[in-house]
């Protein structure tokens, strides 16, 4: 049996060109070679004057972050608002692309719809990049002949979620940036200032204060096993990080503990609560059948306490059970949220009672986590000042006690 032929990867190129009205084209398009580009072309109605290869973008710049993702889905729906066709809305945004690797993969997804590609089955070859929620939305867009609408809706999402996983990486940053300046601060005085006031000590001739020996000891411990502590330290957390990217367990017992631990946790809450309306309002807007949109709400929430709820809502919906009803029964929504979603179901706009859901909590999460940098920066003042003012006192103990026996 023959072996399948593999695909050679596809080169950039620009070109230029008349139609058959000899209007002046140009463009970039991807292509295995010269010869397949002018075929390409031809095929268009395009006749190429000049086709020039451009360097290779595969392994230049960084990959596509969401960011770049949302900002194309912007840019995408805004073109179409305008009434550019959606190839020419690809060959412009991709041109504009200041990343190599963004520009290549809008290249990549404009030459699989010139192929014959619908605009879904285009996104769903580039999993890494297009998720299932906004593969489906863009399908059902198509279907519906409201492609420009979903890619709206599409836009807003990602921009919302994407601001808000900065707020909780800010959130959550903070407080690792405090504890560790203060155990750099700590460190650097242990093992560089400290040994010389030992120094100066050893002259003295007497017993060193409890404190000051207690400082004179930690110093001395880092000294010779320093570097054996920060390579445990080292290897306990990439051991932790490899073991809770690969266990689900694991997973949901940290979730479980940052939803519960004070000042942060509440900030979890709100933010998945925010992804969860935000989700939900998106896909029920897009006409997504409420069951098959908690599915996708579900994978949106960040948080793996709340998407195995959301799933086990999913099926008691399936069963004929009220939403209001499902989301009470999981004791993890405030009764604000299940009582707004309940008008949403009697009024018939269970999309528009959830974007408000949304926006009240993406508020919600801002606020809190503007409140606790302003807590936060008191905070690192205490801690450095009594860090370094106890080492500060330990070391100037012995001088005091000398002072008061002359």
């Amino acid at each position: 049996m023959a072996s399948p032929a593999i695909a050679k990867p596809e080169t950039p190129f620009k070109w230029e060109g008349t139609d058959r009205a000899g209007k002046k084209l140009s463009g970039n398009s991807l292509a295995a070679n010269e010869l397949a580009l002018r075929a390409d072309l031809r095929r268009q109605g395009i006749a190429a004057t000049k086709v020039r290869k451009q360097a290779s973008v595969r392994k230049s710049g960084s990959k596509p972050t969401p960011e770049d993702i949302a900002v194309f889905f912007r840019q995408l729906s805004t073109m179409l608002g305008a009434g550019i066709p959606l190839v020419q809305s690809f060959e412009i945004i991709g041109a504009g692309h200041d990343k190599p690797s963004m520009q290549r993969l809008v290249l990549e997804i404009k030459s699989q719809i010139e192929s014959g590609s619908t605009l879904q089955e285009s996104f769903a070859k580039h999993p890494l990049y297009f998720d299932n929620l906004s593969v489906n939305l863009v399908g059902a867009g198509e279907q519906a002949g409201a492609l420009e609408l979903l890619l709206d809706k599409i836009a807003v999402y990602k921009e919302k979620t994407e601001a808000l996983k900065k707020k909780i990486k800010k959130a959550l940053m903070y407080p690792i940036a405090v504890v560790a300046i203060a155990i750099i601060v700590t460190c650097i005085l242990l093992i560089f200032v400290i040994p010389q006031f030992e120094e100066l000590f050893k002259g003295f001739g007497a017993d060193l204060p409890a404190f000051t020996q207690m400082v004179v000891n930690m110093s001395r411990f880092l000294q010779h096993y320093g570097l054996f502590v920060a390579v445990l330290l080292g290897g306990g957390g990439y051991a932790f990080s490899y073991f809770l990217k690969r266990s689900r367990k694991m997973q949901e017992s940290m979730d479980r503990f940052l939803l519960k631990m004070p000042v942060l946790g509440p900030i979890m809450v709100k933010a998945a609560i925010a992804r969860y309306a935000r989700t939900l309002a998106t896909t029920f807007a897009a006409g997504v059948p409420l069951v098959e949109a908690l599915t996708s709400v579900a994978g949106a929430t960040g948080n793996i306490v709340y998407e195995t709820a959301v799933l086990k809502m999913r099926d008691e919906v399936s069963t004929g059970q009220r939403l209001q009803r499902a989301m009470e029964n999981t004791n993890l929504f405030p009764n604000m949220v299940n009582q707004m979603i309940a008008i949403g179901e009697e009024s018939g706009s269970l999309d528009a009672m959830a974007g408000k859901v949304a926006e009240f909590y993406e508020a919600d999460v801002d606020a809190a986590v503007d409140g606790l940098t302003s807590l936060m920066e008191p905070i690192i003042m205490a801690i450095l000042g009594t860090l370094i003012g106890g080492l500060v006192i330990a070391m100037y103990l012995p001088i005091f006690k000398l002072a008061a026996t002359i």
